[in-house]
């Protein structure tokens, strides 16, 4: 069963992240509940975690900078990331490893 933590709208796709700043390396280390899980180096201060998250998924979807936005969550771990595109095929592709939960 797939994960419920991608969701299209009409301005693009929503991504559903918990975000654990301060980690050894940028990293999406999988699926937690309904949101990815996301690894980053940059710390919760002054906005620094999310301008690393926005930036890590647009060179992870080679998408520019400015198609990624924090749709709501700004000031907490759980967020919803706006993807702006219309190739959400793609999007899901590229996402995909991470998508479906571990098999036993």
């Amino acid at each position: 069963m797939a994960s419920n933590c991608l969701t299209e709208t009409p301005k693009g796709i929503i991504l559903r992240l918990k975000i654990q700043p301060r980690a050894a390396k940028n990293e999406i280390s999988g699926l937690q509940d309904d949101a990815l899980k996301v690894r980053l180096t940059a710390p919760p201060v002054d906005g620094a975690a999310n301008t690393a998250c926005c930036a890590f998924f647009a060179q992870l979807l080679n998408l520019p900078k400015g198609s990624i936005s924090i749709a709501s969550g700004e000031k907490s771990r759980h967020k919803n990331l706006l993807i702006q595109t219309t190739d959400t095929t793609a999007v899901r592709k590229l996402l995909a490893p991470w998508l479906e939960p571990d098999k036993p």
